[in-house]
């Protein structure tokens, strides 16, 4: 069936006769009317699958970094030089005699980066990964997660999300036309003077009262933002077992896989026996070579699975940045020579990140907070909730204090954190209300500047 199409002709202003000029005037005196008419018109409202949308946090509080220049301690991501040798490769490539490394490549990924992946997980999980039906290259991680999601999920199909979660999980599900499904890490009470993120964990019962003939998907955030949980054996065995008995497929997003501390273990749930042939993992150069702008992701997992993420990739992004899939394959290639190595870049970032946070987690105690001590990734969260004396909440609007409190430290201290109820359901904002996320992945100079401001401050 072809459908008629309607044709918008915008009138030039360069108009070479007198008609079309004659016509400029009435156009310009009803140009209200005609802005006024478009913008009541339901015709151009959202689809009905993105509406209840709303503008992200990183909108509002990219703007009001912006406007007030606060030491950022909110956005996920490295405020220092990538390692140098990734940086002169992609220089290097980009001048390049070989023309072919400008123009575009393999839709599904290129061919040596793809090899590259391949070789690394085929180590890491014991199992041969096909390079060329078990790989997909995406625009980050964001795009891998969007495009296994709109993939598999149809209508009503249920989908378990683990709180707090990254903040696309929810609107994405509701476009493909999923229903969300929710379950909160709680915090274990305890008498312990340090909480760490293993305090936070799954009910068991209430995890298992979800799963149902409609589930379809169950979303596995390990090491996880923001609270940093590791999850460990016998809480993936669970989650494992829960997925073989309803065949649920797992997306385990993993991006933060290389950056974890005090001697934890990343366990790959896709290890799991019964767990591989129903398992899209999902990884980050971002993430991996502290390159987030460079925006190159991945999936993997069986040719059956991936197919599906194949077929919104290449009617929707097609393909990746050619030099920078070929700096990045160039860069895994040499990590993989020294992996066992204490050189290795997947070794020494994270003995780096965990001094920052050690340091980290002292000024916020010392400062009255109470943070939750990760075990990895790089944010922190932390209770504010002790500090409320010193803030006047009342000089924001927002429904949330987390969102009052974060913006007062932001127009009156410096220093912005992550309001943490942008990670939760409607239901379970309200166990988000007293925390604040931030970031260690920072220059430690930021970091002193930060434990600076919060000294003088209390």
């Amino acid at each position: 069936m072809i459908r008629n199409k309607i044709k918008f002709n915008l009138i030039s202003p360069f108009a070479d006769n007198i008609n079309q000029l004659k016509i400029l005037p009435v156009f310009a005196l009803n140009k209200s009317f005609f802005e006024k008419k478009m913008s009541s018109d339901s015709k151009f409202d959202l689809p009905k699958r993105y509406q209840g949308s709303t503008p992200s946090v990183w909108t509002e509080y990219i703007a009001l970094a912006l406007k007030y220049k606060p030491l950022n301690l909110g956005q996920g991501f490295p405020d220092f030089a990538a390692p140098k040798y990734v940086t002169d490769t992609l220089a290097q490539v980009s001048c390049s005699e070989n023309p072919l490394l400008q123009q575009y490549t393999r839709g599904f990924g290129h061919p040596r980066l793809v090899q590259a992946i391949s070789k690394l997980y085929t180590k890491l999980i014991k199992r041969e990964i096909n390079p060329e039906k078990e790989i997909l290259v995406t625009s980050g991680a964001y795009e891998a997660l969007y495009s296994a999601i709109q993939g598999h999920i149809d209508e009503g199909d249920e989908v378990i999300i683990i709180e707090p979660f990254f903040d696309c999980y929810e609107p994405m599900v509701r476009m493909a036309g999923g229903i969300p499904r929710f379950i909160p890490l709680e915090p274990r009470k305890s008498n312990k003077e340090e909480m760490t993120s293993a305090d936070w964990v799954l009910d068991e019962n209430k995890l298992e009262s979800l799963f149902n003939k409609k589930t379809k998907m169950i979303i596995l955030n390990t090491p996880h933002n923001p609270v940093g949980k590791v999850f460990h054996q016998k809480e993936l065995e669970k989650i494992a077992k829960l997925c073989i008995k309803w065949n649920v497929l797992c997306i385990s997003d993993e991006v933060y896989e290389w950056l974890v501390f005090d001697n934890n273990k990343h366990i790959r749930i896709c290890t799991f026996p019964g767990m591989w042939e129903r398992t899209i993992t999902i990884g980050s150069a971002g993430k991996t070579f502290s390159v987030t702008g460079w925006k190159i992701g991945w999936a993997y997992g069986p040719a059956n699975l991936l197919r599906n993420l194949q077929m919104v990739h290449q009617n929707c992004v097609y393909c990746c940045p050619t030099p920078i899939q070929e700096t990045i394959a160039i860069a895994f290639e040499k990590e993989m020579q020294r992996i066992d190595s204490e050189e290795c870049y997947f070794n020494s970032l994270p003995k780096e990140l965990e001094v920052k946070r050690n340091y980290m987690a002292k000024f916020l105690k010392d400062a009255g907070l109470k943070p939750t001590i990760p075990e990895g990734g790089y944010f922190m969260l932390a209770d504010w909730s002790a500090l409320e004396n010193k803030v006047d909440l009342n000089t924001e609007s927002d429904k949330y204090r987390d969102y009052r409190f974060t913006k007062y430290m932001t127009k009156h201290m410096g220093l912005q954190g992550i309001p943490p109820t942008a990670f939760y359901s409607e239901e379970n904002k309200p166990l988000a209300e007293n925390y604040v996320r931030y970031c260690f992945m920072k220059k430690t100079e930021n970091l002193e500047k930060a434990a600076e401001l919060l000294k003088n401050w209390k």
